[in-house]
């Protein structure tokens, strides 16, 4: 099939990337002309295991990347993955992919045959009308012929080509007959090789689905936190616990390792979003609400157990970990960001370390020293904070001897305790 995928950010060239793999002839159109020539040149525009290789593979032949919309009608479906930011109150702003929506739609002012527009961005169920008529309006009398969509994407940063290309499960939102076979045309490859669930529904169910998921796992973070919270302060290691309760089938083992939250560009926005969009239509969601109370406080924790051991003022501390979760190289909503502005108001020198990560956090942290490796950043450090679970973090052991003093505080449990160090696990 031919297919456009407008928008070439992580989820955008993934996809792209990935329906190329399956054997599709993929157009990848984004406004950003560095991002389009980057493509063109065989490179994925962000760092995700596997993405350039497959970039590299299909580039020149059955994947480009364009600035432009001037050939949209000629393919069969187009996906929008274009980024719905959060506002101030914790709502999403679809300004951008409206605008996307609407320069599709006027591509398609004058398409003969049905075209199939579908939503792989993350927008409440109420902001799919907007969309609808965006597109409407720009398609003028071919509107007819358009159909909006929904395709949520269920995607890890770090695992991301490796979920696309076995997802557990596959959510079509459509309105028609015609628009759920050719969602399965696209996913057939998939559908075919691989024991997936596909969930056929409406548009607005589907977009509900992924911010269901995504605040249910978020909310199972928070609550496996706040019952870590309390282990510690009864001295009972929290990760035994986790292990008991995992056995359980009603609970199971994933997402109860307890440390300083979850961050990134999807649970935070995603759970701020459907409480904002749930206090719109008057109902207060307390349980999520105190999902994210529960995530904003680990932070300051972690904090909290440094300043029993040591007085960081005038001091070098070592934050370990710059990227929400290893594997990548994104510091959207990081847990490392409250950390580093806790050190700041402390007053202490604080100097960064990540495999990857470092360029995106000097971005946002241009003042504070960044090291080349865990080693130079704990030297002479009075002390030390994981953040980041990178596999690396677990050799150190003995570099911790080159701090002036070895006060080490895990918030993701991947540093020994031992003999030497003044070691505190967050919630154990």
């Amino acid at each position: 099939m031919k297919i456009n995928v407008v928008g070439s950010g992580y989820v955008g060239t993934t996809l792209a990337a990935c329906l190329a793999d399956l054997g599709h002839e993929v157009t990848a159109v984004d406004i950003d002309e560095d991002v389009v020539n980057t493509i063109e040149h065989g490179r994925a525009p962000i760092h995700e295991p596997g993405l350039s290789d497959l970039v590299a593979e299909h580039t020149g032949e059955n994947l480009t990347a364009t600035t432009s919309y001037e050939n949209v009608a000629d393919a069969d479906v187009t996906f929008l993955a274009i980024q719905t930011p959060s506002q101030e109150d914790g709502s999403i702003d679809i300004s951008p992919l409206a605008a996307a929506a609407e320069m599709t739609g006027e591509a398609l002012a004058d398409v003969e045959d049905d075209h199939l527009i579908i939503v792989k961005s993350t927008i409440t169920p109420p902001s799919i009308e907007e969309i609808r008529s965006t597109v409407a309006d720009s398609a003028g009398d071919a509107a007819d012929r358009v159909e909006v969509a929904t395709n949520p994407e269920f995607l890890r940063e770090g695992t991301a080509v490796e979920d696309f290309l076995q997802p557990e499960k596959v959510v079509f939102g459509t309105e028609s007959e015609w628009a759920t076979r050719r969602l399965e045309e696209v996913f057939q490859p998939l559908l075919a090789d691989h024991d997936t669930h596909v969930v056929r529904t409406n548009p607005e169910t589907a977009t509900m689905i992924k911010y269901a998921n995504n605040a249910f796992l978020a909310s199972k973070i928070s609550l496996v936190n706040d019952l870590g919270n309390i282990c510690k302060e009864f001295g009972i290691d929290a990760y035994e616990v986790a292990d008991a309760i995992g056995l359980d089938d009603r609970i199971g083992e994933q997402f109860l390792r307890s440390g300083v939250g979850w961050g990134g560009s999807c649970f935070p926005k995603d759970v701020a979003a459907i409480v904002a969009a749930a206090r719109e239509a008057g109902y207060d969601p307390a349980m999520l609400a105190a999902g994210i109370e529960v995530n904003d406080r680990q932070p300051e924790r972690m904090l909290a157990l440094l300043d029993k051991h040591v007085d960081v003022e005038g001091e070098r501390v070592a934050v370990l970990g710059l990227a929400f979760k290893p594997g990548t190289d994104d510091t959207r909503n990081s847990r490392a960001i409250p950390v580093i502005e806790g050190l700041q108001e402390r007053g202490a020198e604080v100097v960064g370390y990540d495999p990857i990560a470092t360029e995106n956090m000097r971005d946002r942290f241009p003042e504070i020293e960044y090291a080349d490796s865990a080693i130079a950043a704990l030297e002479g450090a009075a002390g030390a904070l994981v953040v980041t679970d990178w596999d690396e973090f677990t050799a150190l052991d003995e570099k911790f001897d080159t701090m002036a003093t070895p006060v080490v505080v895990d918030g993701r449990r991947i540093v020994e305790r031992r003999e030497g160090i003044d070691y505190d696990g967050l919630t154990w």
